[in-house]
Parts: structure tokens; sequence; C-alpha cells
């Protein structure tokens, strides 16, 4: 198969993967199967025929609308068909035809599934975190540059440093300021990019999170305490860090190091 046709296909298979991320992004917060039953319009209830569940194109077809009942499809379906075949095709290109490609896109997959659930419902599913830990530990055995000492401290200090901040401000104000997701979405992270990828997350995440916040509250200053999920901006430090990470941090270190 020639370079050409094979990101062909993995952009295609990407896209494929992302139609089953939408099944879960709205299935798994109601607790429904995302296997049975078959997809179906989520107002009228009519099954989608295959040629109308075809990645992004059905949705251009049908402009943006149900075959049945031709009400409005959301945007996000094909958005989150487009990114998944998207970041498929970029970690082929970052890291070629090896298993750490697929190692990655798996946990990206994950990142993109959560961060969606996570500004709709304000919930990072249990389902989706718990067994990414396990799962990120023993797939670390095929990232040499992790290891599975790195996956084991990354473990215990994303879930511990979380843990000890949300434990610390409710300590002091009386108030939950971070949730047990959040806990054990950075331990599902640190399993798979290590203990650096924590820290390098954690400090990504809150400038991100903190200039989002910054923003919403000048724009919404009626309401200055406007609660914003923490989650998608944990999963835009990890992601970061699969793709730039270990040399941003070698180029600092070699920059500013004494």
């Amino acid at each position: 198969m020639t370079p050409f046709l094979l990101s062909v296909y993995i952009f295609v298979l990407g896209l494929c993967i992302g139609s089953f991320l939408n099944v879960c992004i709205y299935r798994l917060p109601e607790g429904r199967s995302i296997v049975q039953p078959a997809s179906a319009c989520t107002q009228c209830g009519s099954p989608l025929r295959w040629y109308d569940n075809i990645p992004v194109l059905s949705y251009v077809f049908l402009r943006g609308r149900c075959r049945t009942c031709h009400i409005a499809i959301s945007p996000r379906y094909p958005i989150v068909e487009l990114l998944t075949g998207m970041f498929a095709f970029a970690l082929w290109l970052r890291f070629g035809l090896h298993p750490q490609t697929v190692v990655y896109f798996v946990f990206v997959a994950a990142l993109l599934t959560i961060t969606f659930i996570d500004i709709d419902h304000r919930i990072i599913p249990d389902a989706i975190s718990l067994p990414g830990i396990p799962i990120g530990f023993a797939l670390s055995f095929f990232l040499p540059q992790i290891g599975w000492l790195d996956s084991l401290l990354g473990i215990a200090l994303g879930g511990g440093s979380l843990f000890l901040v949300a434990g610390g401000y409710q300590l002091l104000t009386g108030k939950e300021g971070m949730g047990g997701g959040d806990i054990k979405l950075l331990g599902m992270i640190g399993a798979f990019i290590g203990w650096q990828g924590v820290l390098f997350t954690i400090m990504i995440s809150s400038f991100s999170g903190t200039a989002a916040g910054l923003a919403l509250m000048l724009r919404n200053r009626k309401d200055m305490k406007m609660a914003i999920p923490f989650g998608p901006f944990l999963a835009i430090g990890a992601i970061v860090y699969v793709f730039f990470g270990p040399e941003w941090i070698e180029w600092y270190l070699n920059r500013f190091a004494m």
C-alpha cells in the first residue's frame, strides 16, 4: 500500500471510530448500552439506514437534518468524527507504523469522549477513566519512552496531586472545588504518559483553564461564579504532551537549566 493510500485509510478509519465515539458520548451518561440498539434519530427514534450513518458525508448529504422528521442534527457529530480522523492521521505522521501510534490513539479517543461528555453533563464517566488506569499501565509496556515505572508513578502523582488540591481547597473553603472525576481522569492520564506528562498536563490545563475562565467571566459579568468543567482542559494538556511534550521539556531544560 502506498503512503498516500495508507494515510487515506487511517483517516477514514479514524472517521469511523469517531462515529462510534458519538454513540459513547450520547449513551454513556444515560447508562445505556453502546452496542444495542442500533443508531436512531435522537428526536423521532427512527432507525438510521446504513447510508445515513456514513461519517461526515451523511451529515452533508442530509444537510444536517434527519431524513424522517427533518429535525436539525447537531453539528457536533461530524465535528467529533473529523477530530478523531485528524488525530488518527496526525498520530500516524508523528509516530509512524509503531505500537505507540495505536496506544496513543486509544488514549486520545478516550479523552475526546470524556471531553464532550464533561461539557454536556459536567461528569467524567468512571466507565472510561477507571478502566483506563490499568489499561494505560498495561499498554505502557509497549511505550519504551514511558515504561511501566513512569506509568506507575504517573498514576500515583496524577491521582494523588489533584486529590490533595481538592482536599486542601475543601478544607479552606468548605466547598468542593474539584470533582472526583477529575482526579480519576488525571490518574488515567498518568498511566498513559507518565509522571512528567502529568506535570506538563497540570501546567497546560491550568493556564488554558484560567484563560477560558477569565474570558467567560468577562463575557458574563452578571454571573461571576459560573463553573466550567476542568476535564476538557486536562484532556487538552495531555494531548499537547503526546505530540510536543518531551521536545518542549527538553528545549526548556537545555535553554534554562544551569
